[in-house]
């Protein structure tokens, strides 16, 4: 199951549910929408409205944290621009017991970032140069092709572990065998079934 079976049974759970259905989620009746993937689908996700709801944040921080306190990462962080916020959330809630770090992936490198941090062109926020373990952040995974990208990129030109992915909300349209492919850990804090049914 990509969504951890405990989490499902939190009471803060549900409330995001409720959440995601009233801001984030729409469904088309007659025309289909084109996603960033170039997929058409009757399902629509924008979870900017999420990340940027007091109450949706705090739910979003603290139910991801739960995961990543298992996972134990050294940093957090993805591909621009809905990992941004979202890696920004998870930070600010890691708590002192377990801190995180986080940093972000351009999708095409300005040439200016990491001077002061020693990062690679195009990583940029917290220097990630000295090695450690990742845990790469998505909103929406539909094929998991941005974070693979992201994936692909950290592994080539930094010297950490990528443990692996974890997404607000899995479309569950080929994101889990991507992942399964790349021998990548997958969790979706929900997925399209938790919404659209």
């Amino acid at each position: 199951m990509v969504v951890h079976e405990p989490i499902r049974k939190d009471p803060r759970w549900q409330r995001l549910v409720e959440l995601v259905k009233e801001l984030a989620y729409m469904r088309a009746e007659d025309e289909l929408f084109t996603l960033a993937s170039g997929r058409q689908s009757p399902h629509f996700f924008d979870m900017k409205p999420i990340m940027m709801h007091p109450e949706g944040s705090k739910l979003l921080g603290e139910l991801i944290n739960e995961r990543l306190d298992s996972w134990q990462p050294n940093y957090v962080g993805g591909l621009e621009l809905g990992a941004v916020p979202l890696t920004a959330i998870v930070i600010s809630t890691s708590g002192t017991s377990c801190p995180r770090k986080g940093f972000m992936v351009r999708k095409q490198s300005k040439g200016r970032g990491g001077r002061k941090t020693n990062n690679p062109p195009g990583v940029e926020g917290t220097g990630i140069m000295g090695g450690g373990t990742i845990v790469v952040l998505e909103d929406v995974t539909t094929t998991g092709g941005s974070s693979l990208k992201a994936v692909e990129r950290l592994l080539q030109e930094t010297p950490c572990e990528v443990l692996g992915v974890i997404t607000i909300l899995d479309r569950e349209e080929g994101g889990v065998a991507a992942f399964a492919d790349s021998n990548l850990r997958f969790e979706a804090i929900m997925s399209l079934s938790d919404i659209a049914n």
